[in-house]
């Protein structure tokens, strides 16, 4: 592997599919944890932000508004601040600090988590709130309780939601500074591609952080054509 930048995107691409190819264990690992710690926060922050989202967009509460903001707000929170909020609680002198879980996968998982929960919500917020009315009424009129005219509207909103699952993931994937500060980029344990492009490109070797690059935009790829594909199957 050449260490400099000077090579062609094709030369990158080739460097990338030899490095799956190759089945090399560290980069496997690397790639493995990527794609789990990114499906792991993105189901666990689907299961808190949709319902905060169907909230904000169909119940009406005092500090709303103020929820409403807080949550777009939240949205652009810099993966920084999580890190070191939740590296505080993790960290042996912090109050979490008896669980152990810094420098493990869970700390980084959770750290994702809250990292895009309020993303999640903000999308099921405006989808929810830019759905026709008509749903839910018309599954009352038929005899759907309240909570079945949602179940309803949910329904009727499937693919959107399979869509906001799926931005959540790619958001994730990519994501750097929480897998840094939670995870440590311990080799064979914590280690993800984004956290070993930053590794490579400080220790100059850009050749291969490119080609690393390229493998997480594969991966990213594969990942969302198996949700396009399954999609119509899953969700009729």
């Amino acid at each position: 592997m050449h260490n400099s930048f000077d090579m062609s995107l094709a030369q990158a691409l080739a460097a990338a599919v030899d490095l799956l190819w190759s089945c090399d264990p560290q980069v496997m690992h690397a790639a493995w944890m990527s794609v789990y710690v990114a499906l792991s926060a993105t189901g666990l922050a689907t299961l808190a932000g949709v319902p905060l989202g169907v909230l904000l967009a169909r119940r009406q509460f005092p500090g709303r508004n103020a929820a409403e903001i807080g949550v777009k707000t939240l949205t652009a929170m810099p993966t920084v601040v999580v890190g070191l909020v939740l590296y505080a609680l993790f960290s042996r002198s912090g109050p979490l600090g008896v669980f152990e879980l810094l420098y493990t996968p869970a700390a980084m998982i959770v750290g994702q988590t809250f990292l895009v929960v309020p993303l999640v919500a903000a999308l099921t917020l405006t989808l929810v709130a830019e759905a026709d009315p008509r749903i839910e009424a018309t599954a009352q009129t038929l005899g759907a309780s309240r909570w079945q005219a949602l179940a309803t509207l949910l329904y009727e909103l499937r693919y959107g939601l399979v869509g906001v699952t799926v931005a959540t993931f790619g958001r994730l994937v990519s994501e750097l500074g929480v897998a840094l500060m939670l995870g440590g980029n311990i080799r064979g344990a914590t280690r993800t591609l984004t956290t070993a492009i930053a590794l490579e490109t400080s220790k100059g070797d850009f050749a291969l952080a490119f080609a690393l690059g390229l493998l997480l935009l594969l991966l990213a790829l594969g990942v969302n054509l198996v949700a396009w594909w399954a999609s119509p199957k899953l969700l009729p």
